[in-house]
């Protein structure tokens, strides 16, 4: 064997020395392997027989995709991203198929392997049996999630468990909240969860329409009821029958359709414009908004008695920034959606971007969240999303927030060091004097002195 001096991150060894040290790794219980660069397998150690169900024998010598045999062999392989860009990469999630075509989910950190001229070599990879972590986290999903609602905090959790109760009845539901904290997907998560699941399930946002179509829109119309009516036209309601409408901020509903809209609550039945002839309809009805009707009331925009009508239960949904502790969740629900979408596989943020994620208050709820994320994962060109990767206006944001926090900061330092400085000076440096009057103690003082620099000559 010849004796090349080779690189294993930015350790050196002789080739003799690399396969001694490679055989070592075979009492670790992680697997691990090496290839070179027409990505042969050129080292595979026991409990990476083990995890695969591949003998070494069978592996040595075939390329890893033919032993591994996963998506992310064909789609955006790592150990030869590695390879070609001279990175490191650690902690992706990957699947695997062992030799029984049964699926494995693993953690995987690979590296290049270079000779001492700094020439690639080929690679190395190490992987551990995920399984176990899938399977908690599966209960940890199942256990903090409601369809697409995905939440853990305590307000959040007991909401879920009160929506799954009431999924189950026709019980009309008001849902408010500030705009983005995911109404609509809330009233979503209500109907799947119903015994109307496998009907349909219509939407109808009362902000976003004309006041001169919502009648026709939400009642449809018959053929001559106006000029431009050639043929009829099914209401929403009508195509909601059997299901669920969902009256999404209901709280824009003009105060004369209000009317018409308790008429199908009571009686369950409406006329199309232009019709003589009642429709019977059999729908569930969820109401949003994001204002409090109840003012609406008294400034009389809002009837009184659809209000209780439609108010069956009525619960508010939190902003996201008093449920901070959601926002993990929701990064990897989202991330995870996103890696999907782009056809990527970035798994995680790194810590600087947590931080600024969760100290940022979220003026647009979750769905602020979800863009942020879903812009991170268009751009990331690794399996994280780094600070850089951060849409630019949510960057200055908080770029603007920490520079206040700062200057707050030095202005209170500025003041409390003139403070103890005037207090020192006008008892002559007397330590003990000075932290009775600041009421500190004087080691304390002591901390505080040395933090802005204030030793003087009569100090002992």
């Amino acid at each position: 064997m010849h004796s090349i001096l080779i690189k294993v991150d930015r350790y050196r060894y002789k080739m003799d020395d690399v396969f001694l040290y490679l055989e070592l790794l075979n009492n670790i219980t992680m697997g691990i392997f090496a290839v070179n660069l027409d990505m042969e397998i050129v080292f595979f150690n026991s409990e990476a027989e083990k995890i695969t169900g591949f003998t070494k024998d069978e592996a040595m010598g075939q390329r890893c995709y033919e032993i591994f045999r996963t998506e992310l062999c064909y789609k955006n392989c790592y150990l030869k991203k590695a390879i070609k860009e001279k990175k490191k990469f650690t902690h992706v999630r990957n699947t695997i198929l062992n030799k029984n075509n049964k699926e494995i989910p693993v953690d995987i950190t690979v590296s290049p392997l270079y000779d001492i001229k700094g020439k690639i070599r080929g690679g190395f990879e190490s992987f551990i049996d995920n399984s176990l972590y899938v399977q908690l986290e599966k209960e940890l999903y199942k256990n903090y999630s409601f369809e697409d609602v995905i939440a853990k905090d305590e307000k959040m959790v007991n909401l879920m468990h009160t929506l799954l109760r009431i999924s189950q009845t026709d019980i009309p539901v008001i849902i408010t909240g500030e705009t983005g904290v995911g109404k609509d997907v809330f009233a979503s998560a209500i109907h799947n969860r119903s015994n109307r699941h496998d009907k349909p399930f219509i939407k109808v946002n009362c902000a976003a329409l004309p006041v001169s179509l919502i009648e026709s829109e939400l009642f449809g119309y018959k053929k001559g009821a106006f000029t431009d009516a050639k043929t009829d036209k099914l209401g929403r309601f009508q195509e909601a029958n059997g299901g669920t409408i969902l009256l999404d901020e209901i709280s824009d509903l003009p105060i004369e359709l209000q009317a018409k809209l308790l008429q199908v609550l009571d009686e369950k039945e409406f006329y199309p414009l232009g019709s003589k002839k009642p429709i019977k309809v059999d729908v569930r009805i969820i109401s949003t908004t994001n204002k409090n009707l109840k003012d609406l009331i008294k400034n009389r925009l809002f009837r009184e008695d659809l209000y209780y009508r439609l108010n069956g239960i009525e619960f508010e949904i939190p902003p996201l920034r008093e449920r901070r502790s959601d926002i993990p969740l929701l990064i990897e629900h989202f991330l995870d959606i996103f890696s999907k979408t782009y056809n990527k596989t970035v798994q995680r943020v790194d810590s600087n971007v947590l931080k600024a994620l969760l100290n940022h208050d979220f003026p647009g709820n979750v769905r602020e969240l979800k863009h942020i994320i879903e812009f991170g994962v268009a751009v990331s060109d690794n399996n994280e999303i780094t600070y850089e990767s951060l849409p630019i206006d949510f960057r200055k944001k908080t770029e603007s927030k920490n520079n206040i926090k700062d200057s707050y900061i030095k202005a209170s330092n500025s003041y409390e060091k003139e403070q103890i400085l005037n207090i020192l000076e006008s008892n002559d440096w007397d330590i003990g004097k000075t932290a009775q009057i600041l009421n500190i103690h004087r080691t304390t003082l002591w901390r505080k002195m040395k933090k802005y620099g204030l030793f003087n000559t009569h100090v002992a």
